[in-house]
């Protein structure tokens, strides 16, 4: 089966479109005025309702939370979304779930200013001031959002001169373990893939008990089959057949966990981002 998982990430992280494609779908919704920005992702609209800018993380405030310590630049995060959209008109479009579970709306903002429309959340990722952040129900635009996000990243712009947002080695397992709980990109070579159980497993290491792992559960695997039909032409090989992307280089973004050795559970394909050419 490790073949057939292989292929399927094979395809979920080759998702880029054409140069010239078409912008991403978005379904439109209401203009508003923002009454103030709560931080470099958040804004309260001047109806009482939060704004969550769905598919980026920008740097953390505290916010009330004690023994929260603000992330760096995070304040010059917040600054800058108050520079685009403070007390200005901003229109929400949707591509996914509107809702969060903390009652906020989830929505990609858009804001005409000086005879110019901006995408916040491109712009924030342009500016390296945030990280593609997105949800297996809310995950549109991925591909034009990680665009601006390698660009910043490229060039060194924001976030991405500071050790705290380094992306990290797969195989530095003793430096994972120590970023257990944050929000991380790493970057390695696949050792292994194999679906056990329904669950897919990509082994970072020859030790999956104490080496990185990305894991998927199984009603999360089913969503990589679901958004790749074309996989049902792919066979499956026997079992300890070699998995096609050992070797290969991938991207991870995810919430490190402690299983074993360190790990990221990916919940959609978005998650992945293959790093080399497939032949």
């Amino acid at each position: 089966m490790a073949q057939g998982v292989a292929v399927l990430l094979l395809a979920a992280t080759s998702l880029v479109p054409p140069a010239g494609a078409a912008p991403c779908e978005l379904e439109a919704g209401e203009t508003l005025q923002v009454a103030d920005v709560i931080d470099g992702d958040t804004v309260l609209l001047d109806d009482g309702r939060e704004v969550r800018l769905t598919g980026i993380q920008a740097p953390k405030l505290p916010l009330g939370r004690a023994g929260f310590e603000a992330w760096p630049l995070a304040d010059e995060a917040r600054d800058v979304l108050v520079e685009l959209a403070g007390k200005k008109a901003v229109t929400l479009r949707y591509g996914g779930a509107r809702i969060d579970r903390h009652n906020r709306i989830l929505a990609q903002l858009f804001v005409t200013s000086g005879g110019e429309t901006y995408w916040l959340q491109q712009e924030m990722l342009r500016r390296g001031l945030a990280r593609v952040y997105t949800f297996s129900d809310n995950r549109a635009c991925d591909e034009e959002l990680l665009s601006a996000e390698r660009t910043a990243r490229a060039e060194g712009r924001g976030i991405w001169s500071n050790p705290f947002y380094a992306v990290r080695d797969a195989a530095d397992v003793s430096a994972l373990e120590r970023q257990t709980g944050r929000f991380e990109l790493v970057e390695g070579e696949v050792v292994s893939a194999a679906l056990v159980r329904g669950r897919l497993y990509l082994n970072f290491g020859d030790d999956y008990r104490q080496d990185f792992t990305v894991t998927a559960g199984e009603r999360d695997a089913k969503l990589f089959l679901e958004t790749e039909p074309w996989l049902l032409l792919s066979g499956t090989a026997g079992e300890g057949a070699a998995s096609p992307l050992a070797g290969r280089k991938l991207r991870v973004r995810g919430w490190v966990e402690r299983h074993n050795g360190p790990e990221i559970r990916v919940t959609h394909p978005e998650q992945i981002e293959l790093l080399d050419n497939p032949e």
